[in-house]
């Protein structure tokens, strides 16, 4: 059974001008571009969107430009949690509001709750938004917890919690979570890199960040696997393999960023506390990219 969401989720960056300030019209465009190479949604706000450098009046009128665009043709997620309870609940209720698809609420960060806690958490958010679907995202490498299969298994109870990105690297916590969820239930890859081992577990699909710049290979890859080819899927996952890797050769959305510079698509500087991508990395990066023909 497919997922409400689609197979391919682009996690957008966020563009900034010169000026520091969030281009709407460029994120619109990227939008639309996303799109266009195939995404069947669009995530914003999240990592890859610089979400804990965005204010919520930004994050919400992103939310209106990309969906005011893209609406109707791919579903428009919007990142809403934080580490805080009560903010991602009033940005929940705003984002739902403003008619966005689909929410995705990171595992709290820092304050390193408890199992449970994190139960409470998305049990209340979800339930405020009863009309939203709702995915989790876990990445422990940059929240500091770990969102465990039991705990996944037992939110995936609530109605409209319908969805996992799945980031902690642990197939083993992969294989539980697919195996005791609920068919209603989809887990979503949230490392390129193991779009494949994911699949094979059960997977439903990717929240991709190389899919600004491969999508249609992404696509492809999906396909021969869950058409049986899976020669072929592992002969893409190979080849793709290089550029999942070197677009996490520094922090998250630095490569990206400046891969889509090299590409012509100028997406602005990052906000601090990021910088711009070293000069070595950004040599390795050319290279990468130039040997796999991305220009």
């Amino acid at each position: 059974m497919q997922s409400i969401f689609g197979k391919l989720i682009t996690a957008m960056i966020t563009p900034f001008g010169n000026d520091g300030q969030v281009d709407y019209q460029k994120a619109a465009d990227l939008a639309e571009f996303l799109l266009e190479e195939g995404s069947e949604g669009i995530l914003l706000a999240g990592t890859t969107g610089e979400s804990p450098v965005l204010n919520n009046e930004e994050k919400l009128q992103l939310f209106q430009v990309v969906k005011e665009r893209v609406g109707g043709k791919a579903k428009v997620i919007a990142g809403t949690g934080c580490n805080s309870t009560e903010a991602s609940l009033e940005l929940s209720i705003k984002a739902a509001e403003i008619g966005i698809d689909g929410l995705m609420l990171v595992t709290p960060y820092y304050n390193k709750p408890s199992q449970t806690g994190l139960k409470e958490h998305f049990k209340l958010i979800a339930e405020a938004v009863p009309h939203l679907p709702v995915m989790l995202y876990n990445v422990p490498s940059r929240t500091g917890v770990n969102l465990l299969a039991e705990t996944v298994i037992e939110l995936s109870k609530t109605n409209n919690i319908v969805a996992v990105k799945e980031a902690s690297g642990d197939l083993t916590q992969v294989a539980k979570i697919i195996h005791g969820c609920a068919k209603k239930f989809s887990l979503y890859c949230g490392n390129d890199a193991e779009i494949l081992p994911i699949l094979s577990l059960g997977g439903k699909g990717v929240v991709s960040v190389a899919a600004h710049l491969v999508a249609k290979k992404i696509i492809k890859l999906m396909e021969s696997f869950f058409s049986g080819n899976h020669r072929e899927a592992a002969l893409i996952h190979g080849e793709l393999l290089p550029i999942f890797e070197v677009l996490f050769i520094s922090t998250n959305p630095l490569p990206l960023k400046a891969a889509l510079k090299l590409l012509g698509r100028d997406t602005g500087r990052h906000r601090l506390p990021l910088n711009e991508l070293e000069a070595d990395k950004c040599k390795i990066l050319h290279k990468v990219l130039k040997e796999k023909g991305i220009f």
